[in-house]
């Protein structure tokens, strides 16, 4: 069975957020909620001496940019069931107390996959985060399965 679907959709852009200001009690707060004491993230002064000259958000951190309201209108499903099948993220640049990270998405791929339980649809949905200043720091793809 070939995925049907209209090709004009891979690479269109369907929604870009506003920007977000990251602070640094944000990334401060993030750290603690998940353990990181590396002093390149939390410790100004010792961050000055690192590779960035300042404080950096974990690169897990990108993960917490959310899309906008409409995203999963967004996202092609196939038959009648589907769920999250996780993330693949690719760190770009540093996230820094004072960026402001917006996020645009696409759909990347959509492909099809046999498995024990049966036909499985793939579809990868790319978000790029940028700073103020146009530059990429990650990008998040998000994959749905859906069964078929």
């Amino acid at each position: 069975m070939a995925v049907d679907y209209d090709p004009a959709i891979i690479g269109r852009v369907f929604e870009t957020t506003d920007p977000l200001p990251v602070t640094a009690e944000m990334v401060k707060n993030f750290c603690s909620a998940i353990g990181e004491s590396n002093p390149i993230h939390i410790d100004a002064e010792a961050a000055k001496k690192g590779p960035y000259g300042g404080i950096t958000a974990p690169p897990s951190f990108a993960v917490t940019f959310r899309n906008g309201q409409h995203f999963f209108q967004h996202v092609p499903r196939y038959g009648k069931q589907g769920f999250d099948a996780g993330k693949d993220v690719e760190f770009v640049g540093p996230i820094r107390p004072g960026d402001a990270i917006s996020l645009s998405s696409h759909v990347k791929e959509i492909y099809e996959k046999t498995g024990r339980t049966g036909s499985m649809v793939f579809v990868i949905v790319r978000s790029t985060l940028t700073n103020q200043n146009g530059e990429v720091v990650a990008h998040v793809d998000h994959k749905f399965m859906n069964r078929t």
